[in-house]
């Protein structure tokens, strides 16, 4: 397990640069997205998730879906940091041609599907999840998800039939930063009370800061948690972290940092 307080940190701040740096360059969206999630993205890859990048394909590895595929950049700065591709590809994110697309794509080493319509990525997990148990292996599979999904009837029945069927190798985490496409989550649709609903699907279910590192590989790290229960974590995260002109802000769903503002974000995501 790699120290919570030492590598993934340092992996964190390496993928918001990255992120912040990719967006820039390919005039791309999504930024706020990315920053709400590279501390969880950073734990998972940093030391919980059983994988081997120069075995992609290996079959007992665990499985991560990031069901929120419009933080592509985050996943893709973290598999290369994982060394599942050179670091050199993260400069053509967007490019014509480049397997680096904006929205997740299984293209590139390590990513298992390709997502971005947002709803589908439970419903994807818990069949690998149920895949895993049929044949007998370890595997676990874990679904990264964002708030803004969880207003879809598919995510709600994946939660139905993983909870009837006991699969205690699936996890999900959803990015919980309260602000979604147009609006903020208690205003487009409210979620509350949001863990009652999971535990009445017969999850295990917590809440916990997503940007605590010690805390995210603290829930991490015994998984399965509950014998014949899914587990879900509910992570409370900040839209644009580490940037202080982008928390908390709707318009970075949307918008690509100038040059000027690049500059200032890089300087903010790499202070210790």
């Amino acid at each position: 397990m790699i120290s919570p307080d030492g590598d993934t940190t340092v992996l964190a701040r390496a993928i918001r640069s990255d992120v912040l740096r990719m967006v820039h360059h390919a005039h791309a969206s999504h930024v706020g997205s990315c920053l709400s999630v590279a501390d969880i993205l950073a734990v998972l890859y940093g030391g919980v998730l059983r994988v081997r990048p120069d075995e992609p394909n290996w079959p007992d590895r665990d499985r991560l879906i990031l069901s929120k595929g419009h933080a592509a950049a985050a996943l893709y700065a973290v598999l290369a940091h994982r060394g599942f591709f050179p670091r050199e590809l993260l400069a053509r994110f967007c490019d014509n041609g480049s397997p680096l697309t904006g929205h997740v794509s299984h293209a590139v080493a390590g990513v298992e599907v390709s997502t971005g319509s947002l709803g589908h990525g439970l419903s994807m997990g818990l069949g690998m999840a149920l895949a895993a148990r049929m044949d007998g292996t370890q595997a676990r599979v874990f679904v990264v998800m964002s708030d803004g999904e969880c207003d879809e009837g598919s995510t709600w029945e994946a939660a139905l039939y993983a909870g009837h069927a006991g699969l205690h190798n699936l996890v999900a985490l959803v990015d919980y930063n309260k602000i979604q496409s147009f609006g903020r989550v208690r205003d487009v649709l409210d979620l509350e009370p949001l863990l009652d609903k999971w535990r009445a699907f017969n999850w295990t279910a917590e809440e916990l800061d997503g940007h605590d590192h010690r805390g995210l590989a603290a829930a991490l790290t015994p998984i399965p948690a509950t014998g014949g229960r899914p587990t879900i974590l509910m992570c409370h995260t900040v839209k644009g972290k580490g940037v202080s002109f982008m928390e908390d802000r709707l318009e970075w769903h949307y918008r690509s940092p100038t040059a000027e503002q690049l500059e200032q974000a890089l300087a903010e995501v790499n202070s210790p």
